[in-house]
C-alpha cells in the first residue's frame, strides 16, 4: 500500500485517455480534484494548468469511435489531491 507522503507532484498538463502522452498512471491512484474559476469540476477529462484550460465530455455526443466528444473550457485551473 502506498503511503500519503509519496503522492507524485501534479503536472501542469493532465490527460485520463491512456494513449494520450499526457496521461500519469501513478497520479491515477489517489484521488484528484480540479477546479475551474473557482467551481469543483467532478467532469474533467483533461487539464493544463499554464494555459487555462480543460477538457470536458459535450453532453451525450459520441465520435465514430464511441468515446465522448470533449469541448475545451478555459479559465483559472486549480489541480489538487483531495
Amino acid at each position: 500500500m502506498t503511503d500519503i507522503s509519496e503522492k507524485p507532484s501534479l503536472p501542469d498538463r493532465l490527460s485520463a485517455d491512456p494513449r494520450s502522452p499526457h496521461h500519469l498512471a501513478a497520479v491515477f491512484e489517489h484521488d484528484i480534484g480540479i477546479r475551474l474559476n473557482e467551481k469543483e469540476r467532478s467532469d474533467v477529462e483533461e487539464y493544463c494548468v499554464s494555459e487555462g484550460w480543460v477538457k470536458v465530455p459535450a453532453g451525450k455526443a459520441r465520435d465514430r469511435l464511441g468515446r465522448p466528444l470533449l469541448i475545451k473550457l478555459k479559465g483559472k485551473v486549480e489541480a489538487y489531491y483531495r
